[in-house]
């Protein structure tokens, strides 16, 4: 049978936690909605720029390893 301090104890852990995180919340420094879109924009056009590169990349080595198939 279990102790129901254990229980209690636990609880309160919890307790604890949920509140440190609240408090470690609002000493955040969020940013702003300006630049949250900003920095936004910024990594979809970095991901567009490197998925673009792969792409390119990926459709030479494919037309240069049919060109060497090509060859047998």
């Amino acid at each position: 049978m279990q102790n129901p301090n254990i229980n209690q104890n636990q609880a309160r852990l919890g307790q604890n936690f949920a509140t440190e995180v609240i408090d470690e919340l609002k000493k955040v420094t969020w940013p702003s909605k300006k630049e949250t879109i900003r920095l936004t924009t910024v990594v979809i056009v970095i991901s567009l720029i490197i998925g673009i590169y792969i792409g390119i990349i990926d459709v030479l080595l494919a037309k240069g390893l049919e060109i060497v198939t090509k060859f047998r």
